[in-house]
């Protein structure tokens, strides 16, 4: 009787896996996930940008620029392409071998890595022949180590002499450790960068003008990376030779992705940053955060601004106010000294002319009975005038005072 897992068999048997069917690497891992993160938050910024209201251009070409940065810094610090060579060629599969075999090989240097490939075209002979194969030189002898772990498994006779280039490291021959110098360097370089990319999109966040600023600096850096890798390069180039084939290199997609990247990013940022030098404060987006504050930025600056405004003019007219008041107080101090300089000068000039005065009797009076004697002083205050100089008449003004004599 037929069960479900043994239908359509012969012997009924389950299914034997007894050898290992390897097979090409027909894609980069790494690439295709920094790839689908940064599509992916794209695609999302794509799904709200049709919800924004106001400052869309601003933010539309932020968001796009700051994504496309990202994505370049990390595809090209793990991509394969930053110097290639492809060339179709015909080799012996095995060293010291008389068959030949018709292919395609390539040649992609990395920053820390080399891949090799080769495919053999459509024969019934080599129809399985599809290699794919890395190199890391991640320190100064793992090239070694690989190539030395490449001759035991027996790989290809043409990828072990593209190998070979990339490990002998002596006289004239250091082609690979000049690669290694260069990849190290772009390595540095790019992780500066996207340091400096992740610090530029929070100050997109907090301070856009900042972020301008931050943006110019990771275009610099950039551009220095492609810069620094070309300089750092083989001073005579490296051309491999397989079986007579000659293979030239020249610089891949990830060398010119990171120069239009940086090229972009400088621009933009020089762009920017001159607007807001010439009218501060006009470069913004929805990203911004308001601090828990019911108004836009540009309103709370402009807040700033009147209320600024309106104390420096309220000091002004309080200092106006102030020196007025000064004047008047000035003015109020002159016209005394003149009155009491006047009332002087006529004091003076009738006691000149001896002229008698009497001294008024004072208002107080004594809620007690009174002696006869301050009763009779008071009569005699009230009575008595008295014709003398000024000193004089105020001394006796005085003693005689009642309420002082009391």
């Amino acid at each position: 009787m037929k069960g479900w897992f043994d239908a359509f068999r012969y012997d009924g048997g389950p299914t034997l896996y007894n050898f290992n069917n390897r097979t090409s690497v027909t894609g980069d891992i790494t690439f295709i996930t920094f790839l689908a993160t940064f599509c992916t938050l794209y695609v999302a910024f794509l799904i709200i940008y049709f919800g924004i209201r106001k400052e869309r251009c601003s933010t539309f070409c932020a968001v796009t620029l700051s994504l496309f940065i990202g994505a370049t810094i990390l595809i090209t610090l793990y991509g394969s392409a930053w110097h290639i060579s492809k060339s179709p060629v015909v080799s012996t599969y095995q060293a010291f071998s008389k068959e030949k075999l018709s292919g395609d090989i390539g040649i992609y240097v990395g920053l820390n890595h080399v891949n090799i490939t080769l495919q053999a075209n459509s024969s019934r002979e080599w129809s399985d022949i599809d290699f794919n194969e890395r190199f890391m030189w991640v320190d100064a002898n793992q090239m070694q180590n690989s190539f030395k772990e490449a001759i035991i498994r027996g790989l290809p006779f043409p990828i072990l002499t593209v190998a070979e280039y990339f490990t002998t490291g002596q006289d004239g021959l250091a082609w690979g450790r000049q690669y290694r110098t260069a990849g190290y360097f772009a390595i540095i370089m790019l992780w500066t960068s996207f340091v400096t990319w992740v610090l530029m999109n929070l100050m997109l966040i907090a301070v856009p003008r900042y972020g301008a600023l931050l943006m110019t600096l990771c275009g610099f850096l950039l551009l220095s990376t492609v810069c620094g890798y070309f300089g750092m390069l083989p001073e005579p180039p490296l051309v491999v030779y397989v079986e007579g084939t000659k293979m030239n290199f020249s610089f891949g997609w990830c060398y010119w992705l990171v120069l239009i990247a940086g090229g972009i990013c400088l621009l933009a940022g020089v762009i920017i940053t001159t607007v807001e030098i010439l009218n501060p404060h006009s470069f913004s987006t929805i990203l911004e955060v308001d601090y828990d504050t019911p108004f836009d930025r540009h309103v709370i600056i402009e807040d700033s601004r009147g209320k600024r405004f309106e104390k420096r003019k309220n000091n002004t007219s309080l200092e106006e106010a102030n020196s007025i008041g000064r004047i008047l107080r000035r003015l109020n101090s002159k016209n005394k000294e003149e009155t009491t300089h006047v009332q002087n000068k006529s004091s003076n000039s009738t006691s000149n002319g001896n002229e008698e005065f009497r001294l008024e009797p004072s208002p107080w009076t004594y809620p007690y009975k009174k002696n006869d004697s301050c009763s009779s002083v008071s009569m005699i205050s009230s009575t008595m005038s008295i014709s003398a100089s000024p000193p004089l008449r105020d001394q006796l003004k005085y003693d005689m005072d009642p309420v002082q004599m009391w």
